[in-house]
């Protein structure tokens, strides 16, 4: 195993340089490797000074995650950056790319800092449920204030390198080779004979004391339900009024509390959940990709629109086709609109605005799909309309283009069967709106080609959103899952539960809306047509329960939010869910002439009522080879239909309640409620009997 840490001499210039691919990450390996490359430099006679440089296209990116939580490194981090900050010679940080976490606290404890002015410095931890760890709420606050230090620290958003400059992160830019300017820099000082400055010694200005009381409010709501944000005031507090060994200590300590919890274990697992969600199991990683340089969308709708934003703001020209002037016009503007809300938020540059809008051309007839490599129909929900609109585009695509629906729960084969080119054929299901959610959905076909599916993740990931392979079956894997959750939502306002005290139960769980409201939101008439449409196709259901209240209020005219009410009514013009009696009354009705009699019913059991539906048939869909993987499951849930992320998706909430004790309840509410809907997964049944865990069916 080479060392990825390496000393070179060059003029007096020691080049301690890491070389640790494929980010520099923080290991404990490399830690060592840096104290002793820096100690060999500082003994060295011929050495005046020391720059700290990395190979590849970053400089440190991070500490290793894979080393928390468990035996972690051996190598005491803090003594390391006690050897560079303790070093009798300049210590010049060279910063190129991503100097984020680890790598930003290793440049806090060098002398000076030059960095390219592309780079980004963060201290991105809290993201995982942690804080700084190597000293980062002590030395931040010593370089840049006590503000800003604790905006970066609690927020995880990183600065430009103009922005680090301003703040006094960094000493200089550079706009040429960042090691050369760092090396100039270097000799520059060390002949100035003057002792290094030490982040350590420097002193913080107290800020005003109503300071503290405010942050503690802002973090408290910022940082809901996560230990980290308490200890990242305590700790940032303590480097205004401790010393700054106290500090430390009591920085490690809470580091250490946060790698215990719960909620940074959710967070890490969420963390390579998404990393492994990107590789396909038996597509090599190396499988050539088609390439995509003009994409075409089909129907100007919310989702379409949605979609070619997507394509447009990443730079692939659009073309964006619809049955009439009429149609593409209402979306222009829509898109239009959008991006003007982005600008005004301070989201997006006027200058990309017109950039992403110049992309995107318009037209009524697919001839005008000839040049396109791939092309996305988001067209209504009714498979007769998409089997149309795939024979229509075998026709008139060129051959080797990508064709793929943006459906949510049809048949991607059936889609396939209709062109003369099926493995050409594949999902990409889209979340709305399609140009802020990150999920997609990869649903691949029984012909999709390997190259075909390998294209798509590529795609996925030049577009920054999270792929998630998916088999074919009714829904794929999250609207599969969701209809348990929204089937047992259903059933509970049946039994007595008022939609208000279902949300609230969920809410406080942690989903950022409950399942009624939710409803509401999309439209109660969009689920009713999809229950028609599974009807006509044969996957209908028997049981009148789970829909009979929103057949009953789309009926009177209550779509949810567009018409001003649902289960809820709304104020003209607003979004906020008030009690409505006469959707009471409706669900009342409902209920007696089905004979179901309320009854009392605790908030522990409307949570277990529509998480662990949610639990089961993730079971049956891994079972089934429709997911890869557990971790999959959990970042569809996360990312496209607000799972809490502190639960880390609900496979992983699964194994942390114990499998055991999901299993019985399942079987507790199977003796209630009948087998129908609560037979356990066979899968949950092997595992709770061999004594496994989800986790461990992953890669």
């Amino acid at each position: 195993m080479s060392d990825p840490v390496n000393l070179s001499v060059e003029d007096g210039i020691a080049f301690v340089i890491i070389d640790n691919p494929p980010v520099n990450a923080l290991s404990g390996r490399v830690a060592a490797g840096l104290r002793d490359r820096v100690t060999e430099a500082a003994a060295d006679p011929a050495v005046i000074a020391i720059v700290l440089t990395a190979f590849g296209r970053t400089f440190i990116a991070g500490a290793d995650i894979t080393e928390f939580g468990g035996d972690g490194p051996t190598v005491d981090v803090h003594a390391v950056l006690a050897v560079l900050e303790d070093c009798a010679k300049p210590v010049v940080a060279a910063l190129h790319g991503t100097i984020y976490g680890g790598g930003l606290e290793v440049a806090m404890a060098c002398h000076y800092r030059i960095a390219d002015d592309a780079a980004r410095l963060g201290l991105p931890e809290v993201k995982l449920g942690l804080l700084p760890g190597a000293g980062g709420t002590q030395r931040l606050p010593r370089l840049i204030g006590v503000a800003p230090a604790l905006e970066m620290i609690s927020t995880g958003k990183p600065v430009t390198a103009q922005d680090a400059l301003n703040l006094g992160l960094v000493d200089r830019l550079s706009k040429g080779d960042v090691r050369t300017v760092a090396a100039r820099f270097a000799a520059t000082v060390a002949r100035q004979k003057s002792p290094p400055p030490r982040t350590r010694t420097r002193t913080v200005i107290p800020p005003a004391p109503s300071f503290w009381d405010e942050a503690a409010a802002r973090i408290g709501k910022s940082l809901r339900g996560l230990p980290a944000g308490p200890h990242i005031l305590a700790c940032v507090r303590a480097a205004v009024e401790r010393p700054f060994k106290e500090g430390l200590d009591l920085e490690g300590q809470a580091f250490a509390a946060c790698v215990r919890s719960r909620e940074s274990e959710a967070l890490r697992h969420l963390f390579f959940a998404e990393r492994r969600a990107a590789r396909i199991k038996d597509i090599p990683r190396d499988t050539p990709t088609r390439p995509i340089a003009r994409v075409g969308v089909i129907g100007a709708g919310t989702m379409g629109g949605g979609i070619a934003m997507c394509f447009a703001s990443a730079g692939y020209p659009v073309t964006l086709v619809d049955i009439n002037e009429a149609a593409l016009t209402r979306g222009l503007s829509t898109i239009q609109g959008n991006y003007a809300a982005s600008v005004a938020k301070g989201r997006l540059a006027a200058i990309d605005r017109d950039a992403a809008l110049s992309r995107i051309r318009t037209a009524t007839d697919y001839a005008a799909f000839t040049d396109a490599d791939l092309v996305i129909e988001a067209a209504f929900e009714d498979m007769d309309l998409k089997l149309l609109i795939f024979r229509d585009l075998d026709r008139v695509c060129r051959p080797g283009a990508i064709l793929a629906s943006n459906t949510s729960t049809l048949n991607i084969d059936q889609m396939a069967a209709a062109t003369a080119r099926p493995g050409d054929v594949l999902g990409l299901h889209f979340f709305s709106p399609a140009n802020v959610m990150r999920l997609l959905e990869v649903v691949r076909g029984a012909a999709t080609t390997p190259d075909v599916m390998a294209t798509a993740m590529d795609l996925a990931r030049r577009l920054g959103k999270v792929a998630v392979v998916s088999g074919v079956c009714d829904g794929f894997i999250g609207n599969r899952m969701v209809a348990g959750y929204g089937r047992e939502a259903n059933l509970l306002m049946l039994e007595g539960v008022e939609p208000a005290r279902i949300d609230k139960a969920l809410t406080e769980f942690g989903f950022p809306m409950g399942p009624i409201a939710m409803g509401d939101m999309v439209g109660l008439d969009i689920g009713v047509k999809a229950a028609a449409e599974a009807e006509k196709a044969g996957r209908g259901s028997d049981d009148p329960r789970p829909g009979i209240i929103a057949k009953r209020l789309v009926a009177a005219g209550r779509l949810g939010q567009k018409t001003g009410a649902g289960l809820y009514r709304y104020e003209p013009g607003g979004r906020r869910p008030l009690p409505d009696p006469a959707a009471l009354a409706i669900i009342a009705d409902a209920a007696r002439e089905l004979g179901i009699e309320p009854r009392d019913i605790d908030d522990q059991e409307i949570v277990d009522r529509c998480i662990l539906p949610l639990v089961n048939e993730a079971a049956r869909i891994l079972a089934e080879g429709i997911a890869q993987r557990p971790g999959d499951i959990d970042i569809v849930w996360v990312n496209g239909y607000g799972f809490p992320s502190l639960h880390g998706g609900p496979l992983f909430h699964a194994d942390t309640i114990g499998l055991p004790k999901v299993l019985d309840r399942i079987r507790q509410f199977q003796d209630r409620h009948g087998p129908r809907y609560w037979t356990p997964a066979p899968l949950l049944e092997t595992l709770v009997a061999e004594g496994r865990r989800f986790a461990e069916l992953e890669d």
